[in-house]
């Protein structure tokens, strides 16, 4: 096979795994895939030159790495809407948006997730994917959080990271030891559903679609958290968010939501009723559970863009 051919065997090969690898760097499933774009891009236009010397996966990683950082490069770094600014009980007349491209994105499970992993894979995949964690990433600088996903998330040998990286092995282990001391609040394991936890979910669902506020609030925790980008608007606490979607956020009844999975939780498109019939697009729902409580309700609302991203329709119809 000649070294072309190669390269875009691979190339294909390794579209999943890059797009995990520049969506940890990015915090946005839209870059991540613009990121992958241009990264195949300079591997095809630069293959004649490709020596061998390192493994074509290296190669595809080196280049990934080299877009992210110039991407990231002069921007503002993404969170969630809880770290840039306070919680509200009172709804504002006029909700705030938060500024273009501010807030961690959701991503699909299945463009990021190993496929045929044994369960451990699996679940260090998931949670590195999770959306708090991705959002600790960002508050990292671009290159120590490089060398954090290299070697923490995907096992690289600090060497090899070093050599990609094109700096020591001691830079590495010290931008190491740095972002871990950022982390590890923010990482804290999450279990599998079991069958307990997706009775919740399978609860909570029921309750929403009935819209029977009394008992949604009940699978809450005390103090779960219900965000809503882009507006900077988030919520604190079951008996808040009861409040708010008895009040303003009222209009969400007689929604639908047909599930899908998000950056290793449980997740739903929303739809609420279409005034023409069916029910049209409002928002994705993930889900944090907890404890067997849900933890925190992340509602994404710029559904033209994600709801192809997530394979949702772009309406339902009436029921028959």
């Amino acid at each position: 096979m000649t070294v072309s051919a190669r390269v875009t065997d691979d190339l294909e090969t390794y579209r999943r795994e890059l797009t995990g690898y520049c969506y940890r760097m990015l915090g946005s499933g839209f870059d991540a895939d613009d990121a992958v774009q241009e990264t195949m891009l300079r591997a095809w236009q630069a293959q004649e030159r490709f020596e061998g010397r390192s493994s074509v996966r290296v190669w595809l990683y080196r280049i990934a790495t080299n877009v992210c950082l110039d991407m990231l490069r002069g921007r503002r770094r993404r969170a969630l809407p809880m770290e840039l600014g306070p919680a509200v009980d009172a709804v504002p007349a006029v909700l705030d948006l938060l500024p273009a491209g501010s807030w961690v994105s959701p991503i699909a499970d299945e463009r990021v997730l190993p496929v045929g992993a044994d369960p451990a894979e699996l679940f260090e995949a998931r949670e590195s994917v999770r959306l708090a964690f991705v959002a600790a990433l960002q508050a990292l600088p671009a290159r120590q959080r490089a060398a954090l996903i290299l070697c923490d998330v995907l096992r690289w040998p600090a060497v090899e990271a070093a050599a990609l990286l094109e700096t020591s092995v001691a830079a590495v282990n010290s931008a190491l030891q740095r972002a871990r001391g950022v982390l590890p609040a923010a990482r804290a394991a999450q279990p599998d559903l079991g069958k307990a936890e997706r009775d919740l979910v399978a609860r909570f669902v029921d309750a929403f679609q009935r819209y029977d506020i009394d008992t949604l609030v009940t699978l809450l925790h005390d103090d779960a958290i219900h965000a809503m980008p882009p507006y900077a608007l988030w919520l604190r606490g079951a008996d808040s968010i009861g409040r708010f979607l008895l009040g303003p956020g009222a209009e969400c009844r007689g929604s639908r939501l047909v599930p899908t999975s998000a950056n290793g939780a449980p997740a739903f498109g929303q739809y609420r009723p279409d005034p023409d019939g069916g029910h049209r697009p409002w928002s994705l729902q993930v889900l944090e559970v907890v404890d067997g409580r849900v933890a925190e309700i992340h509602a994404f609302l710029d559904t033209a863009e994600l709801y192809p991203a997530f394979g949702l329709p772009d309406h339902l119809p009436p029921h028959r």
